[in-house]
This record gives C-alpha cells, structure tokens and sequence, in this order.
C-alpha cells in the first residue's frame, strides 16, 4: 500500500502541477485529490519541494523517452523533434514545459526542484546532440543547443498562440541552420 500512495502522490501533484502551478497548489489539496494521509505524505516525502524535485525527475525520463520515441517515428532526424513537439502542442492538455514552469515559479538557483527542471533542460541538448551525431551532423555540440534553444522558444509561443505552428517555423528556422 505505501507504494501506491508514493505513486498515487506522484501522480496527482504532477497533475496538479502541470494544471495550476506549483505555487498554486498546496500540500492539503495534493493530499485531498490524491486519498494520501498527511503521515503517509511525510513517509514518502520531507517536504513539498522533496515532492516536486520527484515529479520533476519521474516526468524528464517519461518526456524524453517520449521524444526519442516520436523522433524515431518520425524518421530519426535531428529535425523531427520539431514534428514531435507540433503533436504536444496540439494536444488539448498542453500547458508548456513543466521545467520551464518550474525555474519560472523557484527563482532559487540552489532549489533542489530547481536544479532538477535545469538537468531536465541539459538532458534534452545531450538527447538532441546524439542525434545530430547520430546525423553526423557537423558541430553537434553547436546544433544541439542551436536546437534547444529554438525548442524552448517554440514551447513557450506554443503556449502563448495556441496552436503547433511554433513547432513548424522553429523547424524552418532549424533546417536553414543545417543547411548553413
């Protein structure tokens, strides 16, 4: 059973989270969604931040494991991740990038929950490296953060406008970098 509530607590905050904000939810509410004691809550967890720092690192396995699978699908191109983030940002539940999110929300450098949404941000430029590398793209070092940062600025237009065309001219203006 206290599995099931690490699990159950996991689930609902990243819900809960990704719906509202990290500071917009407190612990009663994760605790009352979620049928969690507050003793079971401190069995699992030292504190709130103990428990977004967890769903932060659950949540980067399960998005980057999604991307390398949507690339893949995709036809395994440095420039599918573009066509992978238009289908999440057509998705009626997008809300943007929780890491982004996160380092909006904790502007503590040294936050725990902090550091976790930036390793986020480095794995996704080491997971778009091997994939230029896998390209043999040239300089894939200089193309993956070229990438990320075209990725992060899609991510946040996506959210203001609505729509998955940010995925599409951020993939415009990727392929003019290879092409370069």
């Amino acid at each position: 059973m206290a599995v099931n509530a690490r699990a159950r607590l996991l689930a609902t905050a990243e819900s809960l989270f990704y719906a509202y904000g990290i500071h917009a939810v407190g612990v009663e509410r994760i605790l009352s969604e979620s049928g969690v004691g507050r003793a079971s809550f401190y069995r699992h967890f030292a504190s709130k931040e103990a428990l977004v720092t967890a769903v932060l690192e659950a949540r980067d396995a399960r998005w980057r494991a999604w991307l390398t699978e949507r690339v893949a699908a995709h036809g395994g191109h440095p420039l599918n991740v573009f066509d992978a983030l238009a289908e999440r940002f057509a998705a009626p539940d997008y809300r943007g990038c929780v890491a982004i999110t996160t380092m909006t929300e904790i502007a503590d450098r040294a936050s725990p929950a902090r550091q976790m949404a930036a390793l986020h941000k480095v794995r996704v430029v080491d997971l778009v490296e091997q994939l230029m590398r896998d390209a043999e793209v040239p300089e894939p070092d200089v193309r993956a953060r070229q990438f990320a940062l075209l990725m992060d600025g899609a991510i946040v237009t996506a959210l203001r406008e609505g729509t998955p065309e940010a995925a599409w001219r951020a993939r415009s203006i990727a392929e003019s970098l290879l092409a370069a």
